[in-house]
């Protein structure tokens, strides 16, 4: 393995994070509040480690293969959560370390789940940094530093196949680099269009900032207790199609900038996703509607709550611990599908629940008709062998950890529907869960230990299992 090439890119990482931790610091200052000198620590800190590592690991083969694409990966999240934590502990937001972590973790992974009581009570700075998490996270730190440090070689494309969600990740064009430029091009200008569309509807520039970072990196920090119910109906409509957008495989905006509208309306998984948004909505909507006044309130929350769900953002209008346990085990359901491949959403991803279930069918018609030739097909195409089976293996991987998770979790004395939905929340980077966990509720009630362990969680389900399988595989770190 290339050490040197691994370490060098976590040290580039290092000083990207202290180039953005500039700008909650700005916000701090503009605010005046005190607590931009744990910005100032913070940014000390990230280029004294990043400039060390890249003068100490500076490496002659530049060559990054599959397995330094894993490894990196999975270094650089843990590393930037480590240090993106400072500022909540250096300001006293955050007094424990544990739950700083677990507060900066939630953040990267686009996650949204929160263990501080009085949200509303932190300054502007470390609001803004809290949301600002998402945004870097959404989109993918690797895939930041790919867009603006120069090419090591084609072979980064495995830096992007290792961080970007879904079973198939491609380039957009031949060059990696051009690819990531692409990628963030798009997720930039769908932020600042969100924002403007924010403000239109009352909102402050910060409110629009940081409502609008939540929602392109579907995470989900609010900044006030009531999520978004809060605010007017307009914004949550704008929100909720953001919401819809974002969890959109992001090719797909490259293909219509193309003007190939027809690749977009051929996409299988895309027909799929809003599939599945229009049929919950209106079960829901309907099984709401004697809880609201009238049926374009109920259709509101719904929507909202679906979007929220599908993309895995968590924001919330209503407190759905509330509802009826149809409309609550439809968004339950919802946790575990998750977004469309490439999107910054998380969850296990339309694109493999769409093969799995074509797995059973081949399967099923072999069965029946053994002599029979059976082929897997995505958008027309056959899907190789090797993509199929990484699907079977990730689904086991997938409901193993889970399962894992909650059986640690039910050392804690909260019942059966709080554990389980706090292990696949986590897991699958949503956010809320439900009846101590809800919507207006937080995480604040773990202990340290279990903090931990979903902290792991969120890490895991982010980077899809396998970067920190390798990462921490003794094999991996082997001299042959």
């Amino acid at each position: 393995m290339n050490r040197r090439m691994v370490f060098f890119l976590v040290g580039q990482i290092l000083k990207a994070e202290a180039a953005l931790l500039a700008l909650p610091l700005i916000v701090s200052l503009l605010y005046k509040e005190s607590g931009y000198l744990s910005f100032l620590i913070t940014i000390g800190i990230a280029l004294v480690l990043g400039f060390g590592l890249t003068l100490i690991s500076r490496p002659k083969n530049k060559v990054i293969y599959a397995k330094e694409g894993f490894v990196v990966v999975a270094l650089a999240w843990l590393v930037m959560s480590a240090i993106g934590a400072l500022p909540f502990v250096i300001s006293g937001s955050i007094p424990s370390y544990v739950d700083a972590l677990f507060e900066t973790v939630s953040g990267f992974t686009t996650t949204g789940s929160s263990l501080i009581p009085d949200v509303e009570g932190l300054e502007h700075g470390i609001l803004f940094w809290r949301s600002f998490t998402h945004w870097i996270g959404g989109m993918g730190v690797l895939v930041f530093v790919l867009a603006v440090i120069p090419n090591f070689s084609d072979r980064s494309i495995h830096l992007i196949r290792a961080e970007m969600a879904g079973p198939i990740i491609g380039k957009l064009v031949p060059k990696a680099k051009q690819t990531a430029r692409i990628l963030y091009l798009i997720y930039i200008a769908l932020t600042v269009i969100e924002m403007i569309m924010l403000l239109f509807g009352g909102m402050t520039p910060f409110e629009s900032a940081v409502h609008a970072f939540g929602t392109a990196g579907t995470g989900g920090f609010g900044i006030k207790g009531d999520s978004i119910s809060g605010y007017s109906p307009y914004c949550q409509w704008v929100i909720t199609a953001f919401m819809l957008i974002f969890g959109i495989n992001f090719n797909l905006f490259y293909f219509i900038l193309l003007r190939k509208i027809q690749v977009v309306f051929k996409n299988g998984e895309l027909w799929a996703y809003f599939g599945v948004v229009a049929v919950c909505t209106g079960i829901i909507t309907f099984n709401i509607m004697p809880l609201f006044e009238g049926f374009s309130e109920a259709i509101r929350h719904a929507a909202f709550q679906v979007a929220s769900m599908i993309t895995t953002t968590g924001y919330a209008t209503a407190d759905f611990n509330q509802w009826p346990e149809l409309s609550k085990g439809i968004m339950f359901i919802l946790m575990f599908i998750g977004g469309c491949a490439g999107s910054t959403a998380g969850g296990l991803k339309l694109a493999r629940v769409i093969i799995l279930f074509k797995m059973i069918k081949k399967e099923f018609n072999r069965m029946l008709h053994p002599r029979s030739v059976n082929v897997v097909k995505l958008e027309g195409k056959q899907i190789d062998a090797p993509i199929l089976e990484t699907t079977g293996v990730y689904f086991a991987l997938y409901m193993i950890s889970i399962i894992l998770i909650f059986f640690v979790l039910s050392f804690e004395p909260f019942g059966f529907t709080t554990n389980f939905s706090a292990a696949v929340s986590c897991f699958n980077n949503i956010g809320p869960g439900f009846d101590k966990i809800g919507p207006m509720s937080n995480f604040s009630c773990y202990n340290d230990f279990s903090t931990i362990v979903l902290t792991f969680a969120m890490l895991l389900g982010r980077l899809e299992l396998f970067p920190v399988l390798i990462c921490f595989s003794p094999s991996t770190w082997a001299k042959k």
